[in-house]
């Protein structure tokens, strides 16, 4: 049984207060905000019974109002990048806010991350509903967006629902930033990764993907095997991984299914991530630079930790081999990802 208590944490002039939700199962306990439905804290012991929190972020409401890398935040209303900012859907044109390069990435300058949501308890967890009007942040029609946490022993069910007025690009996902030696640990090279993925896509200098689906084989990016993530790292072109993995060809059922490991031997803790969604992007902080400070004081350095972004492909909206990710006015988005808390 999950306990689900509510305190103030702040308050935003002109939009109100700010809940912290507790969630506490015998085995973990959560902590999320209304503010961008942030998982403020994962807190959960190691195998000599050390209660640690995994999850990177800050003490007080300021950082998270400041912040820009999405700590903890649902991205929205579409997470990761897309090209020049630009689409069409149904003969029209869209521009959007352009925020990284000169791309759009993760909703824009004032995306789903900095809206305050309103919340409510359900069995074992919280929901939490957004309304993004009609041209928020350049895109069409208004969206009913609602994402509900429920935590039920080591495992932190999130499920992402949506509709919309008018065809628009949707996609949810949850942008924790992990290091299962603690948030205040130096770096994640001696954590274990593995990723249940045949292919992945590789991408331009700006991090939009080329169109192609490459296989993994034999390549830096098969992680299908479990492997350190400080090993992995030394033959990657770049400064790290920021990559979508492919989860599941086009047409394939969407069923919630395995989608990683990590493991971080020397605490025994163990994160696994299951997933509805077709791909997800293992991301390993590789522009954080030690000018971040989070919580209790922490300096958040390159490699410090790592996110496992569940999502439909990056820029799917123009590329039209990709799984697409156009919601329409009278269907349900609706998909589920599940993270699981263990120690071996």
């Amino acid at each position: 049984m999950t306990q689900v208590t509510t305190k103030p944490f702040g308050e935003i002039c002109g939009e109100g207060p700010v809940e912290k939700w507790v969630l506490r199962s015998p085995v973990v306990t959560v902590e999320v905000l209304t503010l961008g439905c942030i998982v403020r804290s994962v807190l959960c012991a190691d195998t000599n019974g050390h209660v640690d929190d995994v999850v990177q972020g800050y003490d007080h409401l300021e950082g998270y109002l400041c912040d820009r890398r999405y700590f903890g935040a649902v991205v929205g209303r579409v997470a990761n990048r897309i090209a020049k900012g630009r689409f069409a859907v149904d003969g029209s044109e869209h521009q959007l806010d352009v925020n990284n390069g000169p791309n759009a990435l993760h909703g824009g300058l004032r995306g789903f991350d900095k809206a305050v949501w309103r919340a409510e308890q359900v069995e074992d967890g919280v929901c939490l509903r957004h309304t993004s009007p009609d041209g928020d942040q350049g895109y069409p029609g208004e969206v009913q967006a609602c994402v509900t946490y429920i935590l039920q022993g080591g495992t932190l069910r999130c499920r992402y629902q949506a509709s919309t007025t008018r065809t628009s690009p949707v996609n949810l996902t949850n942008h924790s930033y992990f290091n299962l030696a603690g948030q205040a640990g130096e770096n994640v090279y001696d954590h274990e990764v593995s990723i249940n993925a045949q292919s992945y896509l590789p991408v331009d200098g700006t991090s939009i993907p080329t169109g192609e689906v490459r296989a993994v084989e034999g390549s830096p990016f098969d992680l299908r095997k479990q492997d350190l993530i400080g090993s992995l790292l030394k033959p990657l072109p770049g400064p790290g991984f920021d990559h979508n993995f492919c989860l599941a060809s086009p047409g394939d059922p969407w069923a919630l299914r395995h989608a990683a490991r990590v493991c971080h031997p020397k605490s025994g803790r163990v994160l696994e991530v299951s997933t509805s969604q077709p791909g997800v992007q293992f991301y390993t902080a590789n522009f954080l630079d030690g000018s971040v400070v989070g919580k209790g004081g922490s300096r958040y350095a390159k490699h410090s930790s790592f996110c496992l972004e569940t999502q439909s492909w990056p820029d799917a909206v123009n590329q039209p081999s990709f799984p697409s990710c156009l919601l329409r006015p009278g269907e349900e988005y609706l998909h589920e990802t599940t993270f699981s808390f263990s120690t071996v």
